[in-house]
């Protein structure tokens, strides 16, 4: 049974919200893990729909899990990986369990692994994973659906990109964790994600030095040097970057625990730009307020330290209602406008231009029914119904279940009047009934 949230006439927040730990990082050190063959035990793991199916992954390679959503905890017993083969069935639902390819050819010195799958935001291609696989030694074919790789002498490398690749750098840092030699990512992806994979390496004995940078340095070490560790996964940047555009957006107050703010400096700046109030409480805490109209900004997304194009159509909805017009450019991914349709059936005035968005601010939102497209249009629709009049129905939660863990409870904790029920209607979506103003 299909499910939806109902998020009523909106009042101003107040109260506070705690951030769970990183979805985009989390998956990488559950893939990490295999690399190693003993026991390693995650912390601050959250309780999402792709947490378990890379633990589906996982345990189809041989690894034997246990999964303590309590306490947040998972632990993973790499002892007695011999399977390669990542299936279709577990891969092409997500694309972060591809990362497991680099995980596996640093201990079997070889990969199965299917092409992967996840939000169809644009085209996310591999050829980086290959061409930097193919420079530490191996071969690399891609067959019936799936990336074969395999090699006698894994070597350590200069590996470059022409542009920063989160997947990839992940990939070819985990791969050359037990090459021979040194291996140098240049122009590597900068991600905080990155900086915590690195120390989750680290932490059970590799040796890589300038994450965080655009060149890092993985110098190889045998496979039997590796231990299992213990790790606590670093916050969730973008879900705290939400849950800040909800408050902003409702023109209320929260609180927002367990951020680390100087993940998000440029996005933090884009919303003071906006005109909205960000006090840092204490280093893991952060108050913030948003005010009955704000004024419109430009962005372009870019790889990190820029604006996180995870952020875009969040920042996006926010901007529907601001005062003027703003201007959203995507330069990272082709087809990640598809909230775009969802926030004009409640009213917004926006007009697509290749990878441009122009957004003139309108007074107020319509509620109305829209769908969640992919993960971050669904957290997008309810940062757009908190400055909706009348009641907003979003429908397919299971794109939002895959990124935000405790999500209605979460919104009930900023005082939003917000249900989950069962979705038995069929009825054509209605416009919001709305007097837009033409650019």
């Amino acid at each position: 049974m299909s499910e939806k949230l109902i998020i009523k006439e909106v009042k101003p927040t107040k109260g506070e919200v705690s951030v769970s730990g990183a979805k985009n990082s989390v998956l990488k050190l559950m893939a990490a893990s295999l690399i190693c063959s003993d026991t390693c035990v995650i912390y601050n793991v959250p309780n999402l729909s792709d947490v378990d199916i890379m633990l589906q992954v996982l345990n189809e390679l041989g690894a034997k899990t246990k999964y303590d959503k309590i306490n947040k905890k998972v632990e993973i017993d790499s002892t007695n990986i011999t399977n390669c083969h990542a299936s279709k069935e577990f891969v092409s639902k997500m694309r972060a369990s591809f990362c497991v390819l680099g995980a596996l050819i640093a201990r079997l010195n070889e990969a199965d692994v299917a092409l992967p799958g996840g939000c169809k935001i644009g085209e996310r291609r591999v050829n980086f994973h290959i061409k930097g696989l193919e420079s530490l030694g191996c071969t690399c074919n891609i067959i019936d659906g799936y990336v074969k790789a395999k090699t006698t002498n894994l070597k350590g490398a200069i590996v470059c990109f022409d542009v920063p690749s989160v997947g990839a750098t992940e990939n070819i840092m985990m791969a050359s964790v037990t090459a021979n030699g040194t291996t140098i990512i240049q122009n590597a992806a900068q991600e905080p994600e990155i900086v915590d994979l690195a120390n989750f390496l680290n932490a059970m004995g590799a040796n890589i030095e300038g994450a965080g940078t655009s060149q890092i340095i993985i110098n190889g070490i045998k496979q039997s040097q590796l231990k299992g560790c213990e790790y606590t996964t670093l916050p969730d940047r973008i879900e705290a970057g939400t849950y800040m555009s909800i408050i902003i957006a409702s023109g209320g107050e929260g609180i927002i625990k367990n951020i680390f703010p100087n993940h998000l400096t440029l996005f933090t700046g884009k919303l003071l730009e906006m005109g909205a109030n960000v006090k840092l409480i204490d280093p893991n805490t952060i108050f913030i307020k948003g005010y009955e109209r704000l004024k419109a900004m430009n962005f372009i997304t870019q790889p990190y330290p820029g604006f996180p194009t995870d952020l875009q159509a969040i920042a996006s909805a926010l901007l529907c209602t601001a005062q003027g017009i703003s201007v959203v450019t995507e330069s990272l991914y082709e087809n990640r406008f598809m909230h775009v349709k969802e926030l004009w059936k409640m009213g917004a005035n926006i007009i697509l231009n290749k990878k441009h968005a122009i957004i003139k601010g309108v007074d107020y939102l319509g509620g109305t029914s829209v769908e969640a497209t992919d993960l971050r249009a669904g957290a997008a629709m309810v940062v757009a119904a908190m400055s909706a009049r009348g009641e907003t129905e979003i429908t397919k939660l299971e794109h939002i279940d895959r990124g935000y863990e405790n999500f209605v409870e979460k919104l009930q904790g900023l005082n939003i009047d917000v249900v989950r029920v069962n979705d038995n209607s069929n009825k054509e979506d209605k416009i919001g009934e709305l007097n837009v103003a033409k650019l």
